[in-house]
């Protein structure tokens, strides 16, 4: 799978993975940005196989409804309602701590659409967890990933988010006027 994966990614779409994910680290969460399409979805989960690296994702529970259900789950996805006000931080930061291995990966943005300002979730549940927070572009102007090496929070929030924001500074999303 790995293989068909890196000539998908790579040799059919034209895409770079420039670094791999970290591979002596068993959990961290991964914050991949911009996101702005459909697109990333795919080009993420190939990314994902062609490194090698099993990283897990939630998504709305509608994606997960009627025959897509069984393909979102194989493809290591949790269904979350986020038409309720629940505890998803500690929910994860549990299964964080259930878990001798688990990655989580997630959209900082938390939609498609032009925000203001990131989710914080993220960053809580990786501190929640103790767990590094490892940062994956997708520049679909240049076609790269790029995969941070793997940063550990802070007591400085707004040093931290400083930081992830420069990390994707100058990155084209597929619609880059969201983000």
């Amino acid at each position: 799978m790995k293989g068909f994966a890196k000539f998908i990614l790579y040799t059919i779409l034209g895409w770079k993975l420039e670094s791999n994910f970290p591979q002596g680290i068993k959990k961290y969460v991964v914050i991949a940005a911009p996101h702005t399409s459909w697109q990333d979805f795919p080009i993420a989960i190939l990314s994902r196989m062609a490194s090698g690296t099993m990283i897990n994702f939630i998504g709305k529970n509608s994606l997960f409804n009627g025959p897509f259900g069984f393909f979102f789950r194989g493809l290591g996805g949790t269904p979350v309602d986020r038409s309720q006000s629940n505890n998803l931080v500690d929910a994860i930061i549990e299964i964080f701590n259930s878990k001798k291995e688990f990655r989580l990966g997630l959209s900082p943005e938390g939609t498609r659409k032009k925000v203001d300002a990131w989710k914080t979730g993220f960053y809580y549940i990786a501190k929640g967890a103790s767990v590094p927070i490892v940062m994956a572009t997708l520049d679909f102007e240049n076609k790269k990933i790029k995969i941070s090496e793997p940063y550990y929070t802070t007591d400085d929030k707004e040093k931290d988010f400083n930081f992830f924001y420069s990390f994707y500074k100058n990155v084209k999303g597929k619609n880059p006027e969201l983000f």
